[in-house]
């Protein structure tokens, strides 16, 4: 039985604790208030992950310390630093593998199909600074300092994606949905399960140290396929859907946070942002879950989320 220390218990963050525990590991979840699920095999720390001292300790004696904390997107440029060097901090004293869990935004705009090869290459801020975490994390890694791995994922077929924020609940009740982006360029959409999945292979694999890797992914859907696929999956009607032109969006961004952090990200929808994954499952034998099944569970959640309010 293995002790394993997770920073955040957001989508990703649960998905991996729940693995985790289910096959057997005990699992120390940190976050500010304490919450995650109810396991018995899983301790929830209410703790500050940015106290490098208080993150130490809580390491202490894991085999391995995943980053599965997401800030508020309009916050990263004075959350990250701190919370990505007491992550490092922690790995150092404790010995425990440093696991990221990351996005794509390192990248920046692409002209092919991105693999763990691809220079990460973003030059705006918010992009670059998960280029620069992971920068460090290797560095570090090659100085013999840590143990590092990094998982790279696409925008989400559940939560924290498209389809539970905006499109899906219109969806499903027949209604059109507005879309804040293109609807008609292939683009790659990750499970949080293939996420988790392979956030506990890496970090127990010594071939994965060193190395970023892919999230198994399937095909690219546009937008509209992906509706279109939703919707039937859901037995529920034909999407009708619109796409809110960009300058209608960028105003709005005048008045609210989210919407105008969009703007940043807007290039992964205005061309094919597009990934291959071939390399994570060649290496590990990770396939990734059936698009339909978890188009379905994701409508299943959506649908009780509304039952209840």
């Amino acid at each position: 039985m293995s002790q394993h220390v997770i920073v955040g218990a957001g989508p990703v963050g649960t998905a991996t604790a729940l693995i985790l525990a289910e096959r057997g590991d005990k699992v120390r979840l940190v976050t500010r208030r304490g919450t995650g699920p109810d396991h018995p095999s899983i301790e929830r720390v209410a703790a500050d992950a940015t106290d490098a001292d208080r993150l130490s300790e809580l390491a202490e004696g894991a085999v391995s310390l995943y980053n599965c904390a997401n800030p508020p997107y309009h916050t990263w440029l004075t959350d990250w630093p701190p919370l990505a060097a007491a992550l490092l901090s922690a790995a150092e004293r404790s010995g425990a593998t440093l696991v990221i869990a990351a996005p794509l935004y390192g990248y920046g705009p692409v002209d092919a199909p991105m693999t763990a090869e691809t220079r990460l290459a973003a030059t705006h801020p918010k992009l670059k600074i998960r280029a620069d975490m992971w920068r460090d994390a290797l560095a570090a890694h090659r100085a013999g300092r840590i143990k590092a791995t990094e998982v790279r994922a696409s925008d989400y077929i559940e939560d924290n994606g498209l389809l539970t924020f905006v499109l899906g609940q219109p969806i499903l009740a027949g209604k059109r949905a507005y879309s804040p982006e293109p609807l008609n360029v292939k683009h790659s959409w990750t499970s949080i399960q293939d996420v988790a999945r392979t956030l506990v292979t890496v970090a127990t694999d010594e071939r994965a140290w060193g190395h970023a890797w892919m999230v198994p992914t399937n095909e690219p859907l546009t937008l509209r396929e992906l509706a279109d696929r939703f919707a039937a999956v859901n037995d529920a009607p034909k999407p009708k859907l619109t796409s809110i032109p960009y300058p209608v969006l960028w105003t709005y961004g005048l008045f609210d946070k989210f919407v105008k952090e969009l703007r940043t990200t807007r290039y992964q929808f205005t061309a094919p942002f597009v990934v291959d994954s071939s390399a994570t499952t060649a290496a590990f034998g990770i396939e990734p879950s059936s698009m339909d099944d978890r188009l379905r569970a994701t409508g299943a959640a959506l649908r009780a989320a509304g039952t209840k309010a």
